[in-house]
Formats: C-alpha cells, structure tokens, sequence
C-alpha cells in the first residue's frame, strides 16, 4: 500500500485570494523595471558572470575608499545607483526563487496525493467492472486510455 495525503495543509480561498492580491501588488510595484530582452540581447548584456560581479564590486570598492583613484569618465551617481539596484533585485530575486520552490515542492506534494487517489479509483473501478455493476464499465473504458497497453519486457539478444 502507498504513501497517501502527505501533505494535509491546504489554503482557504481567502488565503489564495491575499497570494494573488500579494502577487498583483508586487508585478504593479515591479511595473517601471519591466524590460522585455530577447534572447540575443540577453547574451549580449548578460555577460556579467561572478569573477565579474567581483571586479565591480572592487571598482566600487576603490571609488568609496579612494574617490581619487577614480576615473573622471564614469558617472558615478549613476554607478552607484546601478549598484545599488543590482544588489536589491538579487535580493529579491533569491526571495522569490525560494518562495518559488517552496510552491514547487507543496504543488509536487499535493499532485502526488492525487495519482495516488486516482489510481485507488482506477483500480476500484476496474473491480466494480469487472462484476458488471452499471456504469463501471464505460468509466473503465474512459479511463484505461492512461495506461499503455505494451508491457515493458527486456529484450534479449539472440545468440550465436
């Protein structure tokens, strides 16, 4: 017999409905940072790896420690402030990827439960078929579209 319902914990309709207005308040807070890249300009602009990141951060570094070892080229009010921004959005990006798989791994849970459920039902309804009740027979044959009609055997070469 397996494992069923590990996970109990299910959302009111209030609760889904407090998500999505969460969800919404945050795409309209987010709205003025929307930037559609396609694939080319995102590896065009998206070079910037971790050693990188690491070369920026010591540039910055150096320009809060010793301005005058800066260079006069940059703007540095715009620098800083892409900086800054650059170090929110990984902040938030870190948040709701962790939020994301936190979903992913309850979703994954509940789908579980289902198949399982689902396949209790199938079985029942493959018994109540099989004793000719009415109406068992139709669903059987709705449902057993799911299941492959090959089994899986292993082939064996033939020797010489």
């Amino acid at each position: 017999m397996s494992i069923t319902n590990l996970n109990n914990t299910h959302l009111t309709v209030a609760q889904v409905t407090d998500a999505q207005n969460a969800l919404n308040q945050l795409e309209t807070a987010l709205q003025i940072i929307n930037v559609n890249l396609s694939a080319e300009d995102r590896q065009k602009y998206g070079s910037i790896n971790e050693q990188n990141k690491l070369f920026v951060n010591k540039i910055y570094d150096f320009y809060k420690s010793q301005p005058s070892l800066s260079s006069s080229d940059i703007d540095w009010e715009e620098f800083e402030n892409d900086f800054n921004s650059r170090k929110n959005l990984e902040a938030l990006i870190l948040r709701l990827d962790s939020l994301s798989t936190k979903l992913k791994n309850a979703k994954t849970l509940h789908d579980y439960d289902n198949y399982q459920a689902a396949l209790t039902d199938y079985a029942y309804t493959n018994y109540k078929a099989g004793t000719a009740s009415p109406g068992f027979e139709t669903k059987l044959n709705e449902t057993k579209q799911f299941f492959s009609k090959t089994s899986k055997t292993t082939d064996v070469p033939p020797t010489e």
